[in-house]
């Protein structure tokens, strides 16, 4: 806990840092959302918020304003109620949000003072900065571009009551930050990818007993549960035969067949942050000589792109390495003929950042640098065999070259039949 109240209190800083005097920055913690009548689906902790403050409960609101000789913080949480209490469980007290964020008690109010301590902050005699914020910077995530970003409802009130208060979005700062992974968060993401690497061995364990998809879901979900991971980072894909081609399929309910190899991609969490790994394998223990031929095309291109992740190198540089290279080997065993061919077989793009969230917030126009934690995942996908094949390594980029975290799941095709014969 002590460790993450620092880097709370550190991003806080940094953010502050890149913002200029004037800027005032609202973070909701939002709410679960509605599922049906009186159902809601589990809480998600709003990712940008947590980042800042280290907290993981609905209905709060970070408030941080800039000045020119001076910053202020404050957090509005919910007060605990006896109706909470009972039927829902008590709420963060003052003094245990205080001791998780760093932010200290004396700036912590509950949410019914929130209108009353932003109107002081906003009126010319009265504001602790001196003089009031000019500019309100908001989350303006836009989940599509018909739907309006959740900030600016939370908000409607600040904007109708302040219209002085031009309005920017935070996102590309927070997106910046976001990118480069401290000490604890690298940390964080290692211990979710080993209990990827237990959920997955599982997986090949069972495989032979198993006789549907969903049983292997359920398999690493167990799995991964015990080892203490908070739960999925995302749906689970597991995706046997032809299956394995729809990049993005999350039914799970097909019969398992042992003749056909199995796409595996998932991941566990510690707390907010994501592992993202994928595996293939036979899902009868064995690959035939076909499906080790694609295997070995797709792992030799997946090792030979970590091999040129350093500092330095562009996105732009990574994906057409590795698809110049999946052109190149399809080519040599008469999969294709023309280099445009190879989108039959391969359509998507060789990784994206990884962190708090699973496709993570990030500038894919910057080369890449120390500190970053990226995925690399190059596929090949034959619908007329029923096979697809994709392998999904996370790596962090170093000041030397690049550290792959997920090393010790294995990938050879010799380490997976030896372990699939011995788990039987």
């Amino acid at each position: 806990m002590i460790l993450m109240r620092e880097h709370a209190t550190q991003t806080r800083q940094k953010l502050l840092a890149r913002l200029p005097v004037g800027a005032l920055v609202i973070l909701y913690a939002g709410e679960a959302p509605h599922k049906s009548l009186d159902q809601y689906y589990r809480y998600t902790p709003q990712r940008n918020f947590y980042y800042v403050t280290g907290l993981d409960a609905p209905h709060q609101i970070l408030v941080m304003a800039k000045g020119e000789e001076k910053t202020h913080t404050w957090l509005f949480i919910e007060e605990n109620t006896d109706y909470i209490i009972k039927w829902e469980g008590a709420r963060m007290t003052k003094s245990e949000a205080a001791e998780r964020s760093g932010i200290p008690e004396t700036d912590i109010h509950y949410l019914d003072a929130f209108e009353k301590r932003f109107n002081l902050l906003m009126n010319y005699a009265r504001s602790p900065l001196g003089n009031p914020p000019s500019t309100l910077y908001l989350d303006l995530y836009h989940v599509r571009p018909d739907v309006t970003p959740v900030a600016l409802n939370y908000a409607e009130a600040i904007r109708k009551n302040y219209p002085e208060l031009s309005i920017e979005n935070v996102n590309a700062h927070l997106a910046y930050l976001r990118m480069f992974k401290t000490p604890l968060e690298i940390e964080y993401m290692r211990d979710a990818i080993d209990m990827t690497r237990q959920g997955l061995e599982t997986i090949m364990r069972q495989c032979a007993l198993r006789t549907h998809e969903y049983q292997l879901e359920a398999d690493f979900l167990h799995t991964i549960t015990e080892a203490g991971s908070d739960g999925n980072a995302f749906d689970t894909i597991a995706a046997s035969g032809g299956n394995a081609t729809v990049l993005h399929y999350v039914n799970n309910r097909d019969t398992l067949s042992k003749d056909d190899l199995i796409l595996l991609d998932l991941g566990a969490l510690k707390g907010p942050y994501a592992a993202d790994i994928s595996r293939t394998y036979p899902i009868g223990g064995t690959f035939t000589d076909r499906q080790k031929t694609l295997y070995e095309i797709v792992l030799s291109v997946n090792k030979a792109t970590i091999a040129m992740i350093k500092p330095g190198v562009t996105w732009e540089a990574i994906n057409a390495y590795a698809r110049n290279l999946l052109i190149e080997k399809s080519k040599a065993i008469g999969l294709i003929k023309e280099d445009s061919e190879i989108s039959q077989y391969y359509y998507h793009s060789i990784g994206h950042f990884l962190g708090l969230d699973v496709h993570d917030v990030g500038l894919y126009d910057l080369p890449l640098q120390a500190g970053m934690v990226l995925t690399i995942e190059p596929g090949l996908y034959v619908a007329a065999e029923n096979i697809g094949i994709r392998i999904e390594d996370d790596v962090l980029v170093t000041e030397a070259g690049a550290e792959n975290l997920s090393r010790d799941i294995i990938k050879e095709v010799d380490e997976i039949e030896s372990f699939m014969k011995h788990a039987r």
